[in-house]
């Protein structure tokens, strides 16, 4: 017997809720990370990076059966474009996402007693960024394209771990998210973006989505839609 689908209202506060923990983490680990590292760059980033990865592993385990785990809107166009997800819940997940992202980063402000939105203004333009953006957009949505297909119970480890990869391997260090970007706008800490550079990653975001799509298409046929899951560890 097949399992009742998640109602909607659940699969919302799903990513909302793991966005807003995704983005918490991030924030939260930039600004532990950078006050510890004496100014060491590297050390900081390293500080951000493990965090990062190691809260999308868990996240995308707890949260997969509830609600696909996409906590990323360039993730939940794709899986529309692939008829793996239905086109009338795109907006609401998108909406959720991109308002927990934001909660997220409000929740790590008050955690360090700052102020609960700052508009970001570390400048992140420029030709090589949008590169990198598209790179670690497309290395992204790839491995969960293929994880779906072939090693679903798999697909937290492989997030993850390309994210804890495409933070050094890209220059942009790899935000790959444009609901996380969104909310990294709203920060002036390490891990934040001007916010007038946001749209310019978004943009570029969506390019390496649309063609990470497209090549997958070749690589990984389409199984049909899944309303209720996109990743499940365990199956």
């Amino acid at each position: 017997m097949s399992e009742a689908p998640v109602p909607l209202p659940r699969r919302l506060l799903a990513e909302g809720l793991g966005t807003a923990i995704l983005v918490a983490t991030v924030v939260g680990s930039g600004i532990m990370a950078e006050r510890l590292a004496g100014g060491n760059q590297a050390i900081a980033l390293l500080g951000n990076t493990i965090p990062t990865g190691a809260i999308l592993v868990v996240i995308i385990t707890i949260f997969g059966p509830v609600s696909g785990a996409h906590f990323n809107p360039a993730v939940s166009l794709v899986l529309a474009t692939r008829g793996e997800f239905a086109w009338s819940e795109v907006v609401p997940y998108v909406v959720v996402q991109c308002a927990g992202g934001i909660a997220g980063t409000v929740v790590a402000h008050f955690m360090f007693d700052l102020a609960p939105v700052v508009i970001g203004i570390k400048g992140r333009s420029g030709s090589s960024q949008w590169l990198a953006e598209a790179v670690a957009t497309f290395t992204l949505v790839l491995t969960i394209l293929g994880g779906m297909r072939y090693a679903a119970s798999a697909i937290p480890w492989l997030v993850g771990l390309t994210i804890t990869a495409a933070y050094w391997f890209t220059s942009s260090t790899s935000f790959a998210n444009p609901a996380v970007t969104l909310a990294r706008g709203f920060t002036a800490t390490f891990a934040g973006i001007a916010l007038n550079d946001v749209p310019g990653f978004i943009l570029a975001q969506l390019v390496g989505a649309a063609i990470a799509a497209a090549v997958a298409m070749a690589l990984f046929p389409a199984l049909g839609r899944s309303p209720v899951r996109m990743m499940a560890p365990g199956e």
